[in-house]
């Protein structure tokens, strides 16, 4: 089969235009009508990643986050980033990357995000601004637990559900009851004034900032920051879901999850 059968398959489910303004989604790198035999889904695409690629024999990268944020300036091979572009066309390796459309998706990014926190009656936080985008295409989700806790007991919950050695809490309130929660995955700092207006109780959301911390504080919201990395739950979905299409179209491919952690920080 060919890379464009898949990619015109998950844009049915997620589509481009529901990318919010200027997120590079799309094909990275390669030909949509390259063949594809074997696919490596993963969220981030570093130089290990497609050095696993190739160890694997993969021919097609599925990646959350986009290859190139940032255009490449030059072509010199002694960046790193460089390189590892011209190691992917040196192996014939097509690339492509679904961001906020798949975060915007109903049943993805923030809907397994959602479930893994065990929220109840999920609706979305913040609307999309991508083209087309109806009033049912947002990022975010907010529901209920099922049981009330409190702020500092379901923060030391969310390290066990997305399998991270630390997190950041954001409360000057840790007793304080939870029961409504909102979940915006990446960085979400800037939404947080919608996890406010819908009621939650705790906000959960990466890469919160020194200043917009303090602002949160101010207007009482409870937040808790696990990362950026905790998005790394797309890989098992995407993997599932990629291998049921295929049974379903009988595409000759094999799809597997990258193994890799590719979080670059640590918690000492």
């Amino acid at each position: 089969m060919l890379v464009r059968e898949l990619v015109s398959r998950f844009e049915q489910f997620a589509p481009k235009s529901w990318a919010e303004p200027g997120d590079p989604v799309g094909l990275q790198l390669g030909r949509l009508d390259a063949p594809v035999h074997k696919v490596l889904v993963t969220l981030d695409v570093r130089p290990e990643v497609v050095a696993e690629a190739i160890e694997i024999g993969a021919d097609f990268i599925f990646a959350h986050h986009p290859m190139m944020f940032r255009p490449a300036k030059n072509l010199d091979l002694a960046i790193p980033q460089n390189q590892m572009y011209a190691t992917l066309l040196q192996h014939h390796i097509t690339v492509y990357g679904a961001h906020t459309n798949l975060d915007s998706a109903p049943g993805g990014m923030n809907d397994w995000l959602a479930a893994a926190l065990g929220l109840q009656q999920c609706v979305g936080l913040v609307p999309s601004n991508g083209v087309g985008a109806t009033s049912e295409i947002m990022m975010g989700r907010i529901g209920d637990l099922s049981e009330t806790t409190t702020v500092r007991e379901f923060a030391l919950a969310c390290k066990r559900y997305f399998h991270v050695d630390g997190l950041r809490l954001i409360t000057h309130t840790p007793e304080a009851p939870v029961k409504r929660v909102a979940i915006l995955g990446g960085s979400g700092g800037q939404f947080y004034p919608a996890a406010l207006a819908k009621g939650a109780d705790v906000y959960v959301t990466g890469d919160v900032s020194y200043h917009p911390g303090h602002d949160m504080i101010a207007a009482g919201l409870n937040v808790i920051d696990p990362g950026h990395h905790i998005e790394s739950i797309c890989k098992p979905h995407l993997t599932a879901m990629f291998q049921q299409w295929a049974q379903e179209n009988n595409w000759a491919i094999t799809v597997q999850a990258s193994q890799l952690n590719t979080d670059p920080f640590t918690f000492l």
